[in-house]
């Protein structure tokens, strides 16, 4: 995670509330990016390791909105 890496000083890792705190900014920015589709999380050890966003691009309109 991007704000992870940013918060290292030296081989230091962040304190456990700051990698969760990381984790929920990118959870967020990954839900309001979304239109329609899925946000993953991926937990190893109790901790965030990944976050993947799938995004549904839908090329015809929904039934209500066409004419018969």
């Amino acid at each position: 995670m991007r704000e992870e890496d940013s918060t290292r000083t030296g081989n230091q890792l962040p304190d456990p509330d700051q990698r969760l705190e990381a984790a929920i900014a990118e959870i967020r920015r990954a839900i309001k990016n979304v239109r329609f589709g899925s946000v993953e999380i991926t937990i190893h050890d109790s901790r965030v390791v990944q976050i993947e966003r799938k995004e549904k691009v839908r090329l015809e309109p929904p039934a209500r909105l066409r004419t018969q």
